[in-house]
């Protein structure tokens, strides 16, 4: 019944045709794209009327201007990277973005500073002149890269710096053509897990300084922990700083759709929690909290049913 309701918003007078919905991810290797495909495959699943287009991108950035663009009606992003588009700052210094609103916040992701446990590296600023990546350009990845440099004194002029995806990272690490990488996304990361599966690794932790200065300086990041046995080798807890990944939806959608959506979402918890990982079980609570853009009309209308407070939005 609900997806049936959302196909007709999507498609309303469009017949036979299956109505579809472009749904910007991330790269290969990290948790959007697992996210959006699972997200993707319950929508399929339980219409025939409806396609979900996952698209493979940089990450953040990309999908937001994606999405301004009017070529996605799905995707997500960064807490952070969503509040530099809307006051244009960072890297859409003087062009903030429109026309998407916020859907859900689906997990945390942790900041992971990744590096082979026979390194000389043990903390941000044992990184200078060092290869690192800093993620996938365009990505939020790289603006958590820099900010994390800024907090061991070094910038990215100060190290080799590289931008590569996740599972490009992973490889060149593994191969001795990188001496650390950035990642940030909800542990374990696919790409991270399947490094530490192949050789031994280390997650660095970051110092009590740097997350309080993080922390003060950019209202999205949150104290995250690691736990010890997260990945392959992992003895201790890993201690860092992590922002939200935020659903966000073209204000092209109808609010029925959206409301819609999000009923499947959460009517299926149990579902997306097996098939993204146990940090990715949708919970109402945290899907309405601290999302620093207004909501899209359609959860508005789905969250206030269920006397979910959205707070200001903004």
């Amino acid at each position: 019944m609900v997806l049936a309701a959302l196909c007709l918003a999507l498609c309303a007078g469009c017949g036979s045709r299956r109505s579809e919905l472009r749904f910007g991810s991330g790269g290969t290797g990290g948790n959007y794209y697992a996210y959006a495909n699972a997200l993707g495959q319950l929508l399929e699943d339980q219409s025939d009327k409806l396609r979900v287009d996952v698209k493979a991108t940089t990450g953040s950035a990309a999908n937001l201007r994606l999405l301004s663009e009017n070529f996605l009606q799905l995707g997500i992003a960064q807490s952070d990277t969503l509040l530099d588009a809307a006051n244009g700052d960072g890297v859409f210094a003087g062009q903030p973005l429109k026309g998407y609103s916020a859907v859900a916040g689906l997990f945390m992701e942790e900041c992971q500073l990744v590096v082979a446990a026979d390194s000389d590296i043990y903390s941000v600023s044992d990184l200078y002149g060092k290869r690192v990546s800093l993620g996938e350009e365009d990505s939020g990845v790289v603006r958590n890269a820099e900010e994390i440099l800024r907090s061991g004194s070094l910038t990215p002029e100060l190290v080799e710096a590289n931008y590569l995806s996740f599972t490009d990272s992973a490889a060149a690490l593994k191969n001795g053509e990188l001496d650390a990488f950035f990642c940030t996304a909800s542990a374990p990361t696919t790409a991270v897990a399947e490094l530490a599966r192949e050789c031994d690794i280390r997650v660095i932790s970051l110092d009590e300084q740097s997350i309080e200065g993080l922390m003060r300086l950019y209202p999205c990041y949150t104290r995250c922990v690691i736990p010890a046995g997260t990945y392959q080798g992992q003895d201790e807890d890993v201690t860092t700083v992590g922002v939200k990944a935020v659903l966000v939806a073209s204000d092209e959608l109808p609010a029925a759709t959206v409301s819609n959506l999000l009923e499947t979402l959460f009517d299926n918890a149990d579902q997306m929690q097996y098939s993204t990982g146990a940090n990715a079980r949708p919970d109402l609570e945290f899907a309405a909290q601290n999302i620093p853009i207004a909501f899209h009309s359609g959860a508005e209308q789905f969250y206030a049913a269920r006397n979910i407070d959205t707070g200001d939005g903004a």
